[in-house]
C-alpha cells in the first residue's frame, strides 16, 4: 500500500489561511481562523499555525503559535451561496462567539431576526444575530460537504425525497436517532407499521428497553429512516481522510481516517464529536449517504 497520507501533508503551504480546531478542553467542537506557518520539517503531517484572534499570554502582545495534526486544519469554508439561508428551530448552526465559531443548534427564535442557541462547548444558552450564524461543513478529502443534518433538512424540503422514502412492514432498515449521546449514529432496525404522516413505529435490533427485557422500540420521522446501505468490499485499506462508518456501542458512527496503523487497524475521527478511537478494518465500512432515492459514496 502507497503512503496513504503524502497526497494530502501537502495541502498547506506557509502563509495559507486555514479554520484551525483547538484540541484543548474547553474549545472542542469550535473552529478558528488563523494562518500557517510551517511544516514540521521531521513530521510533514504537523504544522506550525498561528491564531488570528488567539494570544499566548493575558498581555494580547504575542499571537498564539501552536502546532498541530493537520487533521485539526482546514481551509477556510466557502462563502454562503446568494439564497439567503432561512434558518428555523432545532437547525444545527455554528455561531461566531469568543472569536470562534462553535457548534451549536437553535433552540428558539425571536423577533429581529434573532436565534436563541444552544453552545455545547459552553452549556449555555446565548442569543445570536442571523449574521453570525451559518451551517456547518466539513472538509473531506479534499472537498467540501454539508453535515448529516443539513443533508437531512435538504431531504425534508425535498419532494422527491418525500415520494421516495417510503417503507413497508418488515423492511430492514437504519435509523438515526437525536438521542443525547447516540447523535449522529445509525442503528439497524425494523418496520413495524406506519404511524401517521411521514412517521414509523420502528424496532432496534441491537438497542433494548430501560429494564433489558425487549428491543426498544419508537416513533421515527420517514427522514430518519433509510434502506440499509449495501456492502462495498475493500480489498485495499483505507486511507487517510476516507470518510468511514465505524460501528461502535451498537450503531454506525460517522468517522474519517486520521492514522494508518498495523495489523489492518485505524485511528478514526468521530466527525460530531471530535474525538479519536482505534477500529479493525472488521468494524468499519466505507460512508455512503442515502439522497434522494439512491446510495451515494462520498
Amino acid at each position: 500500500m502507497s503512503n496513504p497520507s503524502s497526497s494530502w501533508v501537502a495541502q498547506f503551504n506557509p502563509g495559507d489561511r486555514v479554520e484551525i480546531s483547538p484540541r484543548d478542553v474547553g474549545f472542542r467542537g469550535s473552529w478558528y481562523a488563523g494562518t500557517v506557518v510551517r511544516r514540521e520539517a521531521k513530521n510533514t503531517n504537523r504544522y506550525v499555525v498561528e491564531y488570528d484572534q488567539l494570544y499566548a499570554d493575558e498581555s494580547g502582545e504575542k499571537l498564539l503559535q501552536e502546532t498541530l495534526d493537520s487533521i485539526q486544519l482546514r481551509p477556510p469554508p466557502p462563502p454562503p451561496e446568494k439564497k439567503k439561508v432561512q434558518f428555523k428551530f432545532e437547525d444545527e448552526v455554528e455561531a461566531f462567539y469568543s472569536d470562534g465559531w462553535w457548534e451549536g443548534a437553535i433552540i428558539a427564535e425571536h423577533s429581529g431576526g434573532k436565534f436563541a442557541v444552544f453552545l455545547r462547548g459552553f452549556e449555555e444558552q446565548i442569543v445570536f444575530e442571523e449574521k453570525d450564524l451559518r451551517l456547518p461543513v466539513q472538509w473531506v478529502k479534499g472537498k467540501w460537504e454539508p453535515r448529516f443534518e443539513q443533508v437531512q433538512r435538504e431531504k425534508e424540503n425535498s419532494n422527491f425525497s418525500k415520494e421516495v422514502m417510503k417503507f413497508t412492514q418488515g423492511m430492514q432498515v437504519e435509523v438515526l436517532t437525536d438521542e443525547d449521546g447516540l447523535k449522529g449514529a445509525w442503528f439497524a432496525a425494523t418496520i413495524i407499521e406506519p404511524s401517521g404522516e411521514d412517521k414509523y413505529l420502528i424496532e432496534y435490533k441491537t438497542l433494548r428497553n430501560d429494564d433489558d427485557t425487549e428491543f426498544l422500540r419508537e416513533v421515527i420521522r420517514a427522514c430518519n429512516i433509510r434502506p440499509c446501505p449495501p456492502e462495498i468490499i475493500v480489498v485495499d485499506g483505507f486511507k487517510v481522510w476516507d470518510a468511514v462508518d465505524a460501528y461502535y456501542n451498537e450503531g454506525w458512527w460517522v468517522g474519517v481516517i486520521a492514522k494508518v496503523l498495523i495489523n489492518s487497524n485505524y485511528e478514526v475521527n468521530f466527525i460530531e464529536y471530535d474525538e479519536k478511537t482505534t477500529f479493525n478494518q472488521a468494524d468499519l465500512r466505507p460512508h455512503q449517504d442515502w439522497l434522494n432515492g439512491k446510495w451515494v459514496v462520498p
